[in-house]
């Protein structure tokens, strides 16, 4: 890579860790913890890529996007932010930032973009200024931070202020609704009517104008279409060609596949391709796994704003919901925390507690443990995923199996590492042959607790 590129972070770590590589890959490297001192940068011609957080000491990232088109028009913004909503990646495809990132970012990918972002160097028009408050919700039920949604949360910031038709499909719980609200909420139609139109609204021929009458230029949103009646799917067909003077956006939510539905002759072609010029696919829980502490912690929260017993999931608990496969997406998940809010008997919500609440259902074990004293490590492991793979009979374990062995080795290799050290990072990076920073992150992320109370000799 060839050119200058300016970081600002308020993280040292990142900003250090964003220097090194990017210094390594040719490029020239500014950094700052100040948005204040970026702008001064920017105004002065310097830097050819820039790549800022959000939320900075001295203000907000986002904001700054159209003072940066203003002053150095083409000049391309990567956000990076650990605020990972669907309000985060809206703001910054309304700003028209270059590329949007969440946190924990994946270096590799984020070099990538830089490198096509100097090789761009494209003109843009000078962004609208941001209004993240206006007439906007203020606490958006959709949060994850996982590659899956963080794709989703993309497409919906570049379909939402089209005129096309949009198609959500998922599994029933996924939050299709949900995505359809977002992008009404949040597209130019915000302050016009989201109407949702069922079946029942269809029954008869006077069904679509009163739909229209309703949406005023708004929103429709047809829930469920396939399981709309052949007839009333005439209906919309002759709805969405003839909608009057003021045309509305058009939204269906499906949990069928519609192509299927097509050639057993249960869903009209004609609507079928008239609903699918943008095709959204809202993924399962047990596809995002990762986020489950995420959303756990949001319902928690929901749940203490709406005068609960403030309650908290141990780590052990969160590995058994990881576990589980959700069959009911994420409603069952929200559901199954406001129950545990209301029943639990202490601050911290037990293990057993969830057992309840969820059932029969196979859950990951720890994978050490068990056998006997002279067993290999390695025997262990297998003997214990086996056991694991068997579980679930014919099925296989929910998606993220990968990720979760490690973290089930990691934690107690750290833990036990950190106790021998008496919790000195210097020498348990050093024992453990990983780098300090690395060692830091993996602490926050597996949430341990540094002991001093012992120290192997």
């Amino acid at each position: 890579m060839d050119g200058t590129v300016l970081v600002a972070d308020d993280d040292r770590t990142i900003r250090t860790v964003l220097t090194q590589a990017l210094t390594r890959a040719g490029c020239k490297v500014h950094a700052t913890s100040s948005l204040t001192t970026l702008m001064r940068w920017v105004a002065e011609g310097k830097g050819d890529v820039v790549i800022s957080d959000v939320m900075m000491p001295d203000g907000n990232g986002l904001e700054m996007l159209p003072k940066i088109a203003q002053d150095r028009p083409g000049l391309p913004v990567i956000v990076i932010s650990a605020q990972n909503t669907i309000m985060t990646a809206i703001q910054a495809a309304e700003a028209e930032a270059y590329d949007y990132l969440p946190k924990p970012f994946d270096l590799p990918d984020l070099m990538k973009r830089t490198a096509r972002a100097l090789e761009s160097r494209r003109r843009v028009a000078p962004a609208a200024p941001v209004d993240a408050g206006a007439d906007r919700p203020d606490d958006l039920p959709l949060v994850g931070r996982t590659p899956a949604m963080q794709a989703l949360y993309r497409l919906v910031a570049r379909v939402m202020n089209t005129d096309l038709p949009v198609l959500i499909s998922g599994e029933s719980g996924t939050g299709k609704s949900l995505i359809a609200r977002a992008i009404h909420d949040f597209s130019d139609r915000r302050t016009l009517p989201f109407i949702t139109v069922t079946a029942t609204d269809l029954q008869d021929i006077e069904g679509p104008a009163r739909v229209l009458a309703r949406a005023k230029g708004g929103s429709v949103l047809f829930d469920e279409i396939g399981d709309i009646e052949l007839e009333s799917q005439a209906r919309i067909v002759r709805m969405m060609d003839s909608p009057g003077d003021h045309v509305p956006r058009f939204m269906a939510t499906s949990q069928s596949n519609l192509s299927q539905a097509m050639e057993k002759g249960r869903m009209r072609q004609d609507l079928y391709y008239r609903l699918g010029g943008a095709t959204l696919e809202v993924p399962a829980l047990r596809e995002r796994v990762d986020d489950i502490p995420l959303l756990a912690e949001h319902f928690l929260l929901r749940s203490e704003k709406d005068g609960a017993p403030k309650r908290r999931l141990s780590r052990d608990v969160l590995e058994l919901m990881r576990a589980y496969s959700w069959p009911g997406n994420v409603r069952q998940l929200e559901n199954a925390i406001r129950r545990l809010v209301l029943t639990s008997r202490a601050d911290e919500i037990s293990r057993a507690e969830v057992e309840t609440v969820l059932g029969n259902q196979p859950e990951m074990e720890p994978v050490l443990g068990g056998g006997n004293d002279t067993e290999k490590l390695s025997a262990s492991v297998n003997r214990h995923l086996r056991r694991y793979f068997d579980l679930h009979g014919n099925m296989l374990p929910p998606p993220g199996l990968y990720g979760r062995i490690l973290r089930e080795v990691e934690g107690p290799l750290l833990e036990i590492a950190l106790e021998a050290t008496g919790g000195n990072q210097a020498k348990c990076a050093d024992l453990l042959g990983i780098n300090r920073n690395t060692l830091r992150k993996k602490i926050t992320d597996l949430d341990i607790r540094v002991t001093r109370r012992r120290k192997l000799m």
